[in-house]
């Protein structure tokens, strides 16, 4: 069952997107992007097939660690519990928890993310698994867990899922203050599963993030063509090239679109030109690297604790356990 209720308006969207448009490429400094708008539909099924190439190896550490230790990890939740998971996308890494978890009890899975396409893809994975509910919420992540939080029960507690390492798309003052937002929403005893990679040699980093393929350009490169339907913008694609750079200062890999010579774009729903230099970039994504007692720190400053965490032996990359 889809549950279409906080769904927001497609003018609220382009509103927004006409703003942080307005703010990242119409003034005079450095041009940036959010990474949230590279998530559209075809957006996210490119993340998905990036989530199989040889040089991406996050994706794989992380069902290894779900599939090996499910049963510890869900171990605390069985009983009256609820699962929700930001950012769901397909939810295939979700089954082997929803699996353990359904052992002992009936379980609702609320996956929460702002592409309908992946949502569909998610109730196609997780709908056939026996015992478990699928209810999709279409909505950003603070909104859908508020419609969470608004469903659950008496006595039932949340176990909420932020797998992957999305939180590493966050700037670190911006990761603190939505981390205290989820914990908002959260009560005492809710368990909090997140996910974060770890830093590793630089050139498995830029390969990570500039496969030979070409996969991780076109999922960079879709964002101009977004903006192409959604404002009516005239980017001309053949005109950049995809860049992946290791910030070693900042611990983190910076994704960029690199204008290839000197020119103009026209966003016309908006009336905005933007001129280009050759060589100067859109700034469109940030993944931030931690250290093992990365998600220990971040947890004493949101308001939760840590109660366990696992990391994988092939690629560095950590599932720890905050509790609220």
């Amino acid at each position: 069952m889809r549950v279409e209720a906080a769904r927001p308006a497609h003018a609220i969207f382009l509103e927004e997107l006409a703003q942080d448009v307005r703010a990242g490429l119409g003034g005079p400094g450095p041009k940036t992007l959010p990474s949230r708008y590279l998530y559209d539909d075809l957006g996210s099924a490119l993340f998905e097939a990036i989530g199989h190439l040889p040089e991406y190896g996050l994706t794989r550490a992380d069902e290894r660690i779900l599939r090996s230790h499910a049963e510890e990890i869900v171990a605390p939740f069985r009983g009256a519990t609820l699962v929700a998971e930001l950012g769901s996308g397909s939810g295939k890494k979700t089954r082997w928890l929803l699996e353990a978890l359904e052992a002992k009890r009936p379980v609702a899975y609320y996956p929460i993310d702002i592409s309908g396409a992946a949502l569909t893809r998610c109730e196609q994975e997780l709908g056939r698994v026996e015992g478990v509910r699928v209810d999709a919420i279409e909505a950003d992540y603070l909104t859908g867990l508020n419609l969470v939080a608004s469903r659950r029960r008496a006595g039932e507690r949340v176990l909420l899922l932020f797998l992957g390492s999305t939180i590493g798309n966050f700037e670190p003052t911006e990761a603190t203050a939505f981390l205290r937002e989820v914990r908002r929403r959260l009560r005492p005893g809710d368990g909090f599963l997140l996910g974060t990679d770890l830093v590793k040699p630089e050139a498995d980093l830029i390969a990570a993030y500039d496969d030979a393929l070409g996969v991780t350009a076109a999922f960079n490169l879709n964002l101009l063509q977004r903006l192409n339907l959604e404002l009516d913008a005239d980017f001309d694609l053949n005109r950049f090239e995809h860049e992946a750079r290791w910030n070693a200062q900042e611990c983190r890999v910076e994704m960029h679109l690199v204008a290839r010579q000197a020119h103009a774009v026209r966003i016309r729903s908006m009336d905005l030109g933007v001129s280009f230099r050759a060589g100067e970039s859109i700034w469109t994504e940030s993944s931030y690297k931690f250290g093992p007692s990365g998600p220990g720190r971040i947890a004493k400053r949101t308001g939760f604790s840590l109660q366990g965490q696992w990391i994988d032996g092939e690629w560095a990359f950590a599932e720890s356990m905050l509790r609220a």
